[in-house]
């Protein structure tokens, strides 16, 4: 079975970072970090309401989520967590959202959260990295942190929605940006409409 980390930082978008995980949960153990700055828009995004929890009921309220039991939490602040160590082996790390504030600390080597240190960690050991980074415009200084980590592996997808595939609600439109993030990492799913199909 596959491993993967899966953090899902402050930014609006945090839908996409749930529908990612339920489709790695069918196949793969995830280790889940999720920021504190999240909770709030997780609640008013998704309505999924993670507030006041303890870490046991928190990772028991992500997996009946995912549909899964191979799901594991870790608070940001946590970093005794295994994912904050390369001996740790996993097969790659998701950001879903990547806020510009996450994104700088990776692309400058500050972990100031565990969810930077898991990212700097993949960076280091050599494993895929992927970034959902979530604003509109980019400014230079955005742009120049995503082509600094563009320039080392690590992808870069902005959740742009295709309509190739004829969405015709909400969900078909997650689903694409979801199913495009997890081609990123060769993660087989069918959960949105390929070109030519």
């Amino acid at each position: 079975m596959k491993k993967f980390v899966l953090a899902i930082t402050g930014a609006t978008g945090p839908i996409i970072g749930l529908r990612v995980l339920k489709a790695l949960g069918r196949t793969a153990e995830v280790h889940m970090i999720i920021s504190r700055q999240s909770f709030s828009i997780l609640r008013d995004e998704s309505g999924v309401d993670l507030s006041g929890e303890n870490a046991v009921a928190m990772e028991k309220k992500i997996r009946k989520l995912a549909g899964s039991k191979n799901i594991y939490w870790y608070d940001e602040g946590n970093f005794e967590a295994p994912v904050a160590s390369g001996s740790f082996r996993t097969d790659g790390m998701f950001v879903i959202p990547c806020s510009m504030k996450s994104l700088s600390g990776i692309a400058n080597g500050y972990s100031n959260s565990l969810i930077e240190r898991a990212a700097d960690v993949t960076i280091k050991e050599g494993r895929p990295l992927v970034l959902a980074p979530r604003e509109m415009p980019f400014s230079p200084i955005h742009l120049e942190n995503m082509l600094k980590l563009a320039r080392i592996g690590v992808k870069i997808a902005p959740p742009v929605i295709g309509f190739y595939h004829g969405p015709k609600t909400i969900d078909d439109m997650v689903d694409f940006v979801a199913g495009k993030i997890l081609d990123l990492m060769g993660v087989e799913h069918e959960i949105y409409k390929r070109w030519g199909k």
